[in-house]
C-alpha cells in the first residue's frame, strides 16, 4: 500500500483512467468512492487548501444540480457550497488525487502524472485509445 488517495466516481471515464494510470505505475491506492462514502467537510475544504485552489475549483460545473441550484454566483460562500456538495456528491469534481508530492483535481487524466512518486512510465493507453507518453516531470 502507498500513500496515495484517489476521491474516485467509478462512473467517470476520467477518474477510471487516472486510477488506472496509478496502478500503471505499480501502485496501489486508498480508493475513496466519495458517492458513497463522501469525505467531511472539513475534509473537502482541506483537499482544496491542498490542491493549492479555492473550494469553487473542485466543483463540477457540468452537473444539472450545479446550474439549478445557482452556485455559479461568485457571491456564495464556501458554506453553501459544501453544502451543495453535501447534498450532491456528484457536484464534488474528481478525481482528486492525495500523494506524498501532492494534491489535486487529476483533469485532464495525466495531470496525475506529476503526482506519482517513481520514475518516467512506459506509454499509457486510456481507454478512448489516447496514447499518454510520461514525460517524467514530477513535482517537488
Amino acid at each position: 500500500m502507498t500513500d496515495i488517495t484517489i476521491f474516485h466516481n467509478p462512473k467517470c471515464g476520467t477518474s477510471r483512467n487516472v486510477l488506472a494510470l496509478i496502478r500503471h505505475a505499480g501502485l496501489e491506492p486508498r480508493i475513496v468512492e466519495y458517492m458513497s462514502a463522501l469525505p467531511s467537510r472539513d475534509e473537502i475544504r482541506a483537499l482544496a487548501i491542498a490542491a493549492g485552489q479555492p473550494l469553487r475549483a473542485l466543483l463540477r460545473e457540468k452537473e444539472t444540480a450545479f446550474t439549478e441550484l445557482g452556485l455559479a454566483d461568485p457571491a456564495l460562500s464556501d458554506d453553501a457550497l459544501l453544502d451543495a456538495i453535501q447534498q450532491h456528491p456528484v457536484l464534488l469534481n474528481r478525481p482528486i488525487v492525495v500523494t506524498p508530492l501532492g494534491t489535486a483535481l487529476c483533469r485532464p487524466s495525466e495531470a496525475v502524472l506529476e503526482l506519482l512518486p517513481v520514475g518516467p512510465l512506459p506509454p499509457f493507453t486510456k481507454e478512448d485509445g489516447e496514447v499518454v507518453h510520461d514525460s517524467g516531470k514530477r513535482r517537488g
